[in-house]
């Protein structure tokens, strides 16, 4: 086995929790097989653990064991015990039932399984395996038995799916056609999903992600009680609550909030997202009828920072005082993707997030409700905090926060890795 000495920064941060080194980090990784386990030593020679070597991405080395030296047959056996133990996590914190039988399975560095993350939807299980080593067939095979013990005899397709963009950085091979594994003759790519007893397609072959926004689950029950407790009374329309949500992608939250609201418009830059999203809202109907003739809910294909500032344009432009209310929302939620995917992008992300929150804060009826999210881990929540502050100042508007949250729990955030705490959800008051 190889040892790779790593820097005395690299060091540190490995003995305080986090498992990754970066390729800068690396005093040098001459003849270093692709994928391979390495030990990794301080500066003095210590050793500080196991870990997976990439030789492309700019994380080089992801400690996967505390233990020196670790054996492929040991990182196998260390893996299917993880494997095990987040699945338990999961029928303790995510149970499957009927009105939520979709859930996050394994969460890469969360549960301790670099490079491996898997997404169940319904009878269909979504396989990442994102480094050069674990997208090897004795780690799909570990994680093939330990998905098919745990499923007691139900139906059962994996599918593996590796993201586009971190199948490039790692120089990873396209997956094999065809299903890793069917308990079914006729393996099916695509199935029908619930969240909070909301029906959702799914198909693993199609969709700009690679797959459903399930960390958002409870967040999207927590949106629609605080919209419904805001109370009609509000709407500022005087026909119900109207609702705005900005970056729909397949209309998680808009679909929500059509239960408590009479008037819901998803937007959204992607038009196939917005076919997905029609689909979900036709799925709903047929399964509860009234839910068409209790909420109108229409899609518009717009770039976000445009519609709103359309919006806002509207609203603001005229002779009159203030706003028309029927120009006005009861609810706006923000959902926009990670603006940070690096650090060095976190300022520009800033600005973007301050955009949309003031504009949106310009937009909403006395008493509304603002929902608004970071998926950046670069940005911190108080980073966050401190920009919708600001949005609110530069609005004029008084802002209360009803509720601070996160991922669902079956996307465990780790203390020592920050990177785990990337999901940031304000659920606000907005007065004034």
């Amino acid at each position: 086995m190889h040892c790779l000495s790593v820097s005395r920064r690299a060091a540190d941060r490995l003995r305080s929790g986090h498992l990754w080194v970066y390729r800068s980090d690396l005093a040098s990784a001459q003849d270093v097989a692709p994928g391979s386990l390495v030990s990794l030593l301080d500066p003095r020679g210590v050793p500080l653990g196991t870990a997976l070597y990439s030789s492309s991405s700019q994380i080089a080395a992801r400690l996967v064991s505390r233990t020196p030296g670790l054996t492929r047959a040991q990182y196998l056996a260390d893996l299917r015990t993880r494997i095990d133990a987040a699945i338990e996590l999961r029928r303790q914190m995510a149970p499957i039932s009927p009105g939520n039988n979709a859930h996050r399975i394994l969460f890469s560095e969360a549960d301790d399984v670099p490079g491996i993350v898997a997404d169940r939807y319904n009878d269909l299980v979504l396989l990442q395996l994102l480094t050069q080593g674990t997208a090897q067939d004795d780690v799909r095979t570990v994680v093939v038995e330990a998905l098919c013990a745990a499923s007691s005899g139900d139906a059962l397709t994996i599918w593996e799916r590796p993201d586009p963009r971190i199948r490039e950085m790692e120089e990873l091979p396209a997956p094999r056609p065809g299903p890793l594994y069917s308990s079914l003759a006729e393996p099916p790519s695509a199935t029908v999903f619930t969240l909070n007893h909301l029906g959702f397609h799914y198909d693993a072959a199609a969709g700009q992600k690679t797959g459903a926004f399930l960390d958002q689950r409870l967040n999207y029950a927590a949106a629609a009680r605080a919209v419904a407790s805001a109370g009609a009374a509000r709407a500022a329309g005087g026909n119900g609550p109207r609702a705005l949500d900005v970056c729909t992608y397949q209309g998680g939250f808009a679909l929500h909030l059509a239960r408590v609201c009479t008037r819901v418009t998803g937007v959204d830059a992607s038009r196939s997202a917005l076919e997905a999203a029609e689909r979900n809202l036709i799925l709903n109907q047929t399964i509860d009828p009234a839910l068409a003739e209790r909420c109108a809910v229409e899609w518009m294909e717009a770039d976000a920072f445009e519609y709103l500032r359309h919006l806002d344009q509207v609203a603001h432009t005229g002779s009159a005082p203030h706003p028309s209310a029927a120009e006005l929302f009861d609810a706006i939620v923000l959902d926009p993707p990670a603006f940070a995917k690096s650090k060095r992008a976190a300022e520009g992300a800033l600005r973007g997030y301050k955009e949309l929150n003031l504009r949106a804060l310009r937009l909403l009826a006395a008493g509304g409700t603002l929902i608004t999210h970071s998926c950046s881990h670069h940005i911190s929540l108080e980073a966050f905090t401190a920009v919708v502050a600001a949005a609110a100042a530069d609005a004029g508007r008084r802002v209360q926060i009803l509720h601070r949250r996160a991922a669902a729990p079956d996307h465990p955030e780790i203390l020592t890795l920050p990177e785990t705490a990337y999901l940031k959800c304000l659920i606000c008051r907005v007065e004034g």
